[in-house]
């Protein structure tokens, strides 16, 4: 990873984009020599070093080459690569959801260390705080040993509900520690949310695609989906919901529109302010998935649903195991109105939540430790997912499309005619590399050409040895 100052690395990313941008745009094709360095110099007003780092950055994403006394060349081997399409079925109809033996399958290589980690969705070890983790619970450890074999309260340890409801102030959610409940990860605070909210043989609007466990959580509550196709750039739109639920019975949404997992669609605010507006005067519940909302690679963080909601008819959930630490299964949902029915659940789940791993994390965002950490992670993860995007360009066969999100740490592969999602995540598994089939995404067959591959591991010739192999996989050479 690059060591610059925030100036300099915006100069160079914005030399890089530049570039990018005339590749993209085909003014410069495989082959083609790029401007001098003392062109862009001039025409962009920054340095020669400046330009120097954005090429040799560029050259090792694999998008451009030097060649020795005549400068840099686009790479004839680089190609672009569109973005997926909208997989829109000929009717939407509720269903029952039935994709339980391939996600049990999938989620298999969950802490598997033999695997390369392309199928699940978790920044690599290297990136995540945890020397300064340690050292904050053996502190806790010592000091408060005693508090640490009670129990925390049902609603979770207050320490820690004041330091997420002093950070939800970062997306204009306005939450307080009382409004908070404190979960084992994320998936018990989704669970929590739909056990409230409905009952079995209920109708739940989601989008296609969608996190397979929200279908493993409808599969096991015997919930049926209502799935409407969304765009792999802006997410679900507002007139498709409209039309939805003027036409079933919807009990419940369920919506991630910050980075969704797996296309990385971020939705534009005007149409988060219609859906939370639209479902209200309807009393229709929105259940909100944000865990992805503090991973953007733009210049703030986008807003949630729950900023704009004003009749506590928003469950927002998130969690903290996509930034700091997976291990420690600490979620965290806002259930707004339904607050004590949502208790009364959560009382009979588990009661409360570990206690050590409770006060460790409270104690790191007491320290404010998290904003320098996630300005740090982000930076990884985009460097990351532009260098697997350029990858996937270099050793997929044609016709393969790429999503190119805005954070997060997922891509969505749309794989040419002939290929299946499912057949691939087999050959991929006996070569050692773990992936996600897109069938699972979706209650239907929707996605069948489709594979997740997660950016979040550090880079690495492992990483690049296994893109190029799932790229001869895909092109049936190996």
């Amino acid at each position: 990873m690059s060591m610059l100052s925030t100036e300099d690395e915006y100069k160079y990313r914005r030399v890089e984009q530049a570039i990018t941008e005339r590749i993209e745009s085909g003014e410069l094709h495989p082959g083609s020599k790029l401007p001098s360095l003392r062109q862009i110099s001039s025409s962009l007003r920054v340095s020669i070093s400046t330009v120097t780092h954005a090429y040799e950055e560029m050259e090792c994403k694999g998008i451009i080459e030097s060649r020795p006394r005549s400068g840099y060349y686009v790479r004839g081997e680089f190609r672009r690569i569109p973005t997926p399409s909208i997989s829109v079925p000929a009717t939407i109809e509720p269903s029952l959801v039935n994709k339980g033996t391939l996600i049990r399958t999938s989620l298999e290589t969950v802490g598997n260390d033999d695997l390369l980690p392309l199928g699940v969705v978790c920044p690599g070890r290297e990136l995540l705080p945890y020397k300064r983790l340690a050292r904050i619970m053996n502190g806790v450890i010592r000091d408060y040993s005693d508090k640490m074999l009670d129990y925390q309260p049902i609603a979770g340890n207050l320490e820690l509900r004041r330091q997420i409801a002093f950070r939800s102030i970062d997306c204009r959610s306005d939450i307080s520690p009382d409004e908070i409940i404190i979960t084992t990860g994320a998936m018990e605070a989704l669970y929590i949310a739909l056990r409230t909210l409905t009952r079995t043989g209920d109708m739940v609007l989601i989008q296609s695609p969608t996190y397979y466990c929200f279908l493993q959580l409808l599969e096991t509550l015997g919930l049926r989906a209502v799935d409407i196709p969304a765009c792999p750039e802006k997410g679900i739109s507002p007139k498709d919901i409209s039309h939805a639920i003027e036409t079933f019975d919807i009990k419940a949404c369920i919506l991630s529109p910050n980075f969704n997992n797996p296309d990385g669609s971020l939705m534009p605010d005007e149409n988060k302010q219609e859906i939370v507006s639209m479902l209200a005067k309807k009393e229709i519940p929105l259940v909100e998935d944000d865990v992805y909302g503090e991973i953007f690679f733009g210049s703030h963080r986008p807003r949630t649903f729950k900023s704009w909601d004003k009749t506590g008819g928003v469950i927002l959930c998130s969690s903290f195991s996509k930034t700091i630490a997976p291990g420690y299964r600490i979620g965290w949902l806002a259930p707004g109105r339904y607050m004590k029915k949502a208790m009364d659940i959560k009382a009979t789940t588990n009661v409360a939540c570990v206690s050590p791993t409770q006060m460790t994390i409270a104690q790191y965002l007491r320290e404010a430790h998290y904003d320098r950490h996630l300005r740090k992670l982000r930076k990884a993860l985009k460097e990351q997912m532009e260098l697997m995007r350029a990858a996937i360009g270099r050793h997929f066969p044609a016709g393969t499309k790429v999503s190119n999100p805005q954070g997060g740490s997922v891509l969505w592969v749309e794989l040419p005619e002939g290929c299946d999602g499912v057949d691939i995540f087999f050959k991929a598994r006996e070569k050692g590399i773990g992936i996600v089939p897109g069938t699972i995404f979706s209650p239907r067959d929707d996605y069948s050409r489709f594979i997740r591959i997660s950016t979040g591991a550090l880079w690495s010739e492992k990483i690049k040895a296994g893109i190029k192999t799932l790229g001869q996989l895909a092109a049936g050479k190996v």
